[in-house]
């Protein structure tokens, strides 16, 4: 097993990959901003190294400091996270090279997965099913509206090199396509540094399932089963649950062997998401993206298949074998992810502030993946993320019967949170019924 490993990441995420480094016996290593100095990831290490100010791009995703910490340290290993550099093909062969072990997929596999164009041909190419959508980026306005119309509208406008729910835009008609293909094209300019823009068909209403991956050591890809996220705001997750209650058996079969042939495509090793948009209607589904990292929503599997993702991903790296039986893979139960923001509860606009009170909720099937205390200040510098809560139960209508007394229990003063939204969600019928689409928030606001 890897000795020492340097968590290249902060918050919630920092934590829990400290805590099972810990677990293993991993001496763990912490980097930090000025501004998280007294954050609980921090104490928690075994060492910590500050890599700058508060701004992520003279800290979190400064290589140079980070690299350099990992030196001063010894570290042996690095694992990214999720965000900042978890993605970064370039830094996945810094690390490599400077003769480090890299915690996540090869360089080459992240490289073609993170531009969307290039990600759709591949699982095109690898009979992984994917929406009907251009080939090659528009190369300007002219070319979006005559591949619009070849499609049919409505359309989805998407930076190719987007994520994370960033940098997409509907149009229901040319007009509003001339619109969104500027405004997106200038956004992912702006934020990741690539103007390209691609055209895919639109479906008002569909779900958003993935498929988590783990590619081992010897080479296979297994998938752990799938999970539902198709409760968000803004195309961003705010809550996940496994198994999805619009999968069945038949259909979950189906998910998990395209998601294994996109992994295989690509070579793929460690821990990975493939990422679906699933027509309720048709049952058909279509490959979204590929996360090519840790997701926020991991516990979920991790509560369902009864395996620790992060101990699993420091295997993959050292060249071991999985904890489990690759061919005895079967869900137990149901988990539900509540991600807990720092945001107000009606527009979900960031609150950042001082927290007054923390008491985390607990008993059986609850489990608070954390990045805070009672004390710390959330800053308007990071994700609006203070914590996950997650519950487990041997049904889904257990599982949100323990969610329900979870949030009443979850004690958080200071700054503003989504608690308040939680408890509606838990009592909405559309929710309750399983019944429910990526509009489900809209249609509750």
């Amino acid at each position: 097993m890897i000795e020492s490993l340097l968590v290249a990441n902060r918050g919630e995420i920092a934590r829990r990959i400290i805590r099972t480094a810990r677990r293993l016996g991993v001496r763990a290593i912490a980097v930090h901003s000025e501004a998280d100095a007294g954050l609980p990831f921090v104490t928690e290490a075994d060492e910590a190294v500050c890599v700058g100010p508060a701004n992520p791009a003279q800290s979190y995703r400064n290589v140079e400091a980070v690299l350099a910490a990992a030196k001063s340290t010894g570290a042996q290993a690095i694992h990214p996270g999720y965000g900042f550099l978890s993605e970064n093909a370039d830094f996945a062969r810094t690390v490599e090279a400077s003769g480090l072990i890299w915690v996540g997929p090869g360089a080459d596999a992240i490289a073609a997965m993170g531009d969307k164009i290039n990600a759709r041909n591949l699982m095109a190419a690898a009979g992984v099913p994917v929406a009907p959508g251009t080939t090659e980026p528009a190369a300007d306005l002219d070319a979006a509206v005559a591949a619009a119309a070849e499609i049919g509208y409505p359309v989805m406008v998407k930076a190719a090199a987007g994520g994370g729910g960033m940098g997409m835009g509907v149009a229901t008609d040319e007009a509003a396509l001339r619109t969104e293909y500027d405004k997106v094209r200038s956004f992912a300019e702006r934020m990741f540094g690539d103007g390209s823009v691609l055209i895919e068909r639109y479906f008002p209403r569909v779900r958003h399932v993935e498929v988590q991956i783990l590619g081992l050591a010897d080479g296979r890809v297994v998938a752990l089963g799938e999970r539902e996220c198709s409760v968000q705001r803004r195309n961003q997750k705010l809550v996940e649950e496994s198994p999805s209650p619009a999968v069945s058996p038949e259909l979950r079969e189906r998910f998990l062997a395209a998601a294994v042939r996109a992994g295989e495509a690509v070579g793929y090793r460690n821990a990975g998401t493939v990422e679906c948009l699933l027509d309720p209607a048709t049952q058909e589904f279509f490959f979204l993206e590929m996360n090519t990292r840790l997701q926020v929503e991991h516990p979920v599997t991790e509560l369902v298949y009864g395996v620790d993702l992060v101990e699993e991903q420091l295997r993959v790296a050292a060249g071991l074998a999985p904890t489990f039986d690759p061919d005895a893979l079967a869900p137990r139960g149901h988990a539900i992810e509540l991600r807990i923001n720092a945001e107000d509860p009606k527009r979900f606009l960031p609150g950042p502030g001082v927290i007054r009170t923390w008491v985390e909720p607990g008993g059986e099937g609850v489990r608070v993946d954390s990045g805070y205390v009672e004390g710390n200040t959330v800053t308007p510098f990071y994700d609006s993320l203070m914590a996950k809560l997650i519950v487990s139960g041997a049904t889904r209508a257990e599982a949100i019967e323990r969610a329900r007394a979870a949030v009443a229990a979850f004690e958080l003063a200071g700054p503003k949170n989504n608690l308040p939204f939680f408890a509606e969600l838990l009592e909405n019928e559309e929710f309750l019924s399983g019944d429910y689409d990526t509009g489900i928030v809209s249609r509750m606001r």
